[in-house]
């Protein structure tokens, strides 16, 4: 019997495109959750000074009589965070092309509980909001936090059916598309329309090159990052262009996976030609036909897969956890946190969250059901799909995003949002674990 070491296990072990993303998915939940631990302490303890200073660094670049300078604190939430607003791109692009998504039948159901589960969320915070600055804040509770949501389901294990964990993921990447529109259309506060047009042109120049077969990925990488310049001096959120970048990177593969696999055979058929010598080195021959077969499989694998498997670790390890690490940071005073959860902000966040994303993705399911518009998840049942909505209201990174946009200079109202974002976070994510949980014991006791 051979043994293997832990990372020759892991290199054995073949993994889909799909459980390659809950893995990155589970891992940025708990990565999330280590830095929003370590910047609530920061924020609490002597330290907090000089966490303020640190992030409230200014960077320049400058070039000619151009200057672009902005906070660390802007730096990652405009700059950074695109990275992580482009894997969201990709992601959603997949699942519409060949993703879940991409069957409309199953697709109907995440589809619909996405939408119910960012509307009746806004709507509840406008009851508690309807007028003066705080009102533009009902973007705030329509987002769910994808990692935290699936690392919550991923820790139930084979209690929850594949088909549950799947419908989770792509009613979060609809949520997600909804966000990002919710983003570019309002909360832009002045549009610069010269700015706006050159991000066009940079944007249809990338249209351009995927049309022309153009794979290099530096090539997007350069114009990508001009794209991102203009935006941010349109006036539109910068980390849009990271998603409109996305859309613009080739899918398609540049030979088919029937051309690979004949190539591939003939190749390999040669390499066996050449037998080892007594020292085991391969021939000159056989390393030629090694890297062959290598260029084969990165023509077969789309510039677009490439970049979203590649880019997952950094964003998982190192963009996310510094959007934490700057924002989760809330200095919390004690004696007043129960005025402060009182605050219509903060009631309307927390309901919105808690109440608002449940009564929305699992009434619309239930509707949709019961119309026979779409069907549960294959070995589930509702009980089990309010358990996933409970997780839909698990709103970290983005509603945190969308609170620094929505209060940008009122650090009153964005400091009540965050307190209400954690705590309804928390809740949620409580409720839908032991909800579940709970659900799948009963199932099965059912079943047997």
């Amino acid at each position: 019997m051979k043994l293997y070491a832990p990372w020759e296990k892991a290199f054995n072990k073949i993994y889909t495109p799909f459980e390659h993303f809950l893995h990155a998915q589970t891992t940025t939940g708990i990565v999330l959750m280590s830095m929003t631990i370590i910047a609530l302490i920061l924020a609490n303890t002597p330290l907090t000074d000089a966490y303020v200073h640190f992030f409230h660094t200014k960077i320049s670049f400058s070039f000619g009589s151009w200057e672009l300078s902005q906070t660390l604190h802007h730096w990652i939430n405009d700059g950074l965070m695109a990275i992580f607003f482009f894997i969201v791109g990709l992601e959603i692009k997949r699942e519409i092309l060949v993703g879940e998504l991409s069957n409309i039948k199953i697709a109907i159901l995440p589809i619909l509980s996405a939408i119910g589960g960012m509307l009746l969320p806004a709507l509840i915070y406008m009851l508690f909001n309807p007028h003066g600055d705080a009102s533009n804040g009902w973007g705030i509770p329509m987002a769910t936090d994808i990692a935290f949501a699936i690392s919550a389901l991923v820790l139930l294990g084979r209690r929850v059916s594949p088909a549950l964990v799947t419908f989770l993921v792509a009613l979060a990447i609809v949520d997600d598309l909804g966000a990002v529109l919710v983003i570019a259309i309002f909360y832009t506060a002045e549009i610069h329309l010269d700015a706006l047009l050159y991000a066009g042109l940079a944007f249809l120049t990338l249209v351009a090159f995927n049309r022309f077969g153009i794979r290099n990925v530096l090539v997007y990488f350069v114009v990508g990052v001009v794209l991102w310049v203009f935006m941010l001096e349109s006036g539109v959120h910068a980390t849009i262009a990271g998603v409109i970048a996305a859309m613009a990177i080739p899918s398609k593969p540049h030979h088919t996976p029937l051309d690979f696999t004949q190539h591939a055979k003939n190749l390999l058929a040669e390499y066996d030609n050449y037998p080892c010598t007594t020292d085991h080195m391969m021939h000159e021959r056989q390393k030629a036909i090694l890297q062959n077969v290598k260029d084969r499989i990165d023509a077969v694998n789309s510039p677009a897969a490439k970049l979203e498997h590649d880019l997952h670790l950094p964003v998982s390890l190192i963009v996310i956890p510094l959007f934490a690490l700057a924002n989760a940071g809330i200095s919390i005073e004690f004696s007043s946190i129960g005025a402060t959860v009182l605050e219509p902000v903060a009631l309307g966040v927390f309901l919105g969250l808690v109440l608002g994303k449940v009564l929305g993705i699992a009434g619309i399911a239930w509707i949709a059901i019961k119309l026979k518009i779409a069907q549960l998840p294959e070995n589930s049942n509702m009980s089990q799909v309010f358990g996933v909505a409970f997780l839909g209201g698990i709103g970290f990174t983005m509603s945190i995003f969308v609170a620094e946009l929505a209060f940008a200079g009122d650090a009153s109202l964005i400091f009540q949002s965050k307190v209400a974002i954690l705590a309804a976070s928390l809740v949620s994510g409580a409720i839908g674990y032991i909800w579940l949980y709970r659900a799948s014991i009963k199932k099965e006791a059912q079943e047997e």
